[in-house]
């Protein structure tokens, strides 16, 4: 995030402990690390919300295209059955298939 190195930091804290005085410098170095640690949690628990949201969204995408595609297996299942012939037609089909009496002669 910041690029700051140690030479940095030790100007940092010369100027702190001129401005801010020797004695109440310990209580604002507890005070200012407390903030950024809460700072550092939020921005984590934005984060991760963020990602739980990303990942939610994907669920339902997933979830929307499963059920398209078992309504387009339903639907190739059930249309050929819809398209059934009716029985005055399915007769001959079946009296074809009994067996041929034999005549006695």
């Amino acid at each position: 995030m910041f690029d700051v190195g140690f030479s940095e930091l030790v100007l940092i804290a010369v100027v702190a402990m001129i401005v801010i005085g020797p004695e109440r410098l310990p209580k604002v170095a507890r005070t200012v690390g407390a903030l950024v640690g809460r700072m550092q949690r939020y921005v984590a628990n934005v984060k991760s919300e963020v990602e739980r949201e990303m990942q939610f969204e994907d669920l339902k995408k997933l979830q929307q295209e499963i059920q398209a595609q078992s309504q387009e297996f339903k639907n190739t299942i059930i249309a050929p059955s819809s398209q059934k012939t009716s029985p005055a037609q399915t007769e001959p089909q079946i009296e074809a298939l009994k067996p041929i009496k034999k005549s006695k002669s």
